[in-house]
């Protein structure tokens, strides 16, 4: 999200500057922490069940402690991260209730957006997208240990610019809070994807592209369902065999 920092006033005597500019300095810095850190989560910068330390964080974003509290505090309270019982905080874990919670949820809020954004798209907007996709084919051509952070990026870049054209105040946070949870799983799915190889990368936003431009809502919700839910189901695929692997070595 943008960070909105005040205006500057105009000049005064030094004493009434000091007292307007000191607690603008401290709320942009907090804004900032909290900003990075939920972009950094929405990205799926951090893998599931990564604890989070506040000293640690505070080092790598070079700022004192007090920010970062309040900020993993406020994540917290997004159901972004959760608390541990030694006051550090972790990304949820993935389990298949939240799994298929926030796959529900997430088709059922973003078909929304697709539909009212779907007469304000422009030959300009699918320009955009055509050029997003194509670089998230390159990405997972590419391979490599950041794939997932990459392709998150990307994959976020375009869901959001489709969202933003349907112009609703109201629901685009929504949205961004399911995506705030969803960082971690669409970071492993991307894994996923890159280690099983041959796979299409992006078919069903090239479909949502095509839907769109036919301006067909039948057509741009099913390929929304089937790119979420694409993403979800590699991940229920990896809890299947982990968990067979795991019940074969009780059976030992």
């Amino acid at each position: 999200m943008a960070d909105h920092a005040r205006q500057p006033r105009e000049r005064g005597d030094s004493s009434t500057m000091r007292d307007v500019l000191s607690p603008v300095g401290r709320e942009t810095l907090h804004d900032r922490v909290y900003n990075e850190l939920r972009r950094s989560l929405i990205n799926g910068m951090f893998d599931a069940g990564d604890v989070l330390r506040i000293v640690d964080l505070a080092e790598r974003l070079q700022t004192s402690t007090m920010p970062v509290r309040e900020a993993l505090g406020r994540l917290v309270s997004e159901q972004a991260l959760e608390a541990l019982p030694n006051r550090s905080v972790r990304v949820p874990l993935i389990t298949r209730e939240r799994l298929d919670d926030l796959a529900r949820a997430r088709i059922l809020i973003e078909g929304q957006m697709v539909v009212l954004a779907l007469p304000n798209l422009t030959a300009d907007d699918f320009a955009i997208l055509k050029k997003v996709n194509l670089d998230c084919d390159a990405a997972f051509e590419r391979h490599g240990k950041d794939i997932g952070q990459v392709t998150s990026e990307l994959n976020q870049r375009f869901h959001f610019h489709i969202y933003e054209a349907a112009g609703s105040a109201v629901m685009i946070p929504i949205v961004e809070s399911l995506w705030l949870q969803s960082g971690a799983i669409i970071r492993k799915a991307a894994h996923i994807h890159d280690e099983h190889g041959g796979l299409a990368a992006t078919d069903h936003h090239w479909a949502l592209i095509e839907a769109l431009e036919r301006r067909d809502p039948t057509a741009a919700l099913q390929s929304l369902s089937n790119d979420i839910s694409r993403s979800f189901d590699l991940i229920r695929g990896r809890l299947d065999q982990d968990e067979g692997l795991a019940r074969q070595v009780d059976n030992d």
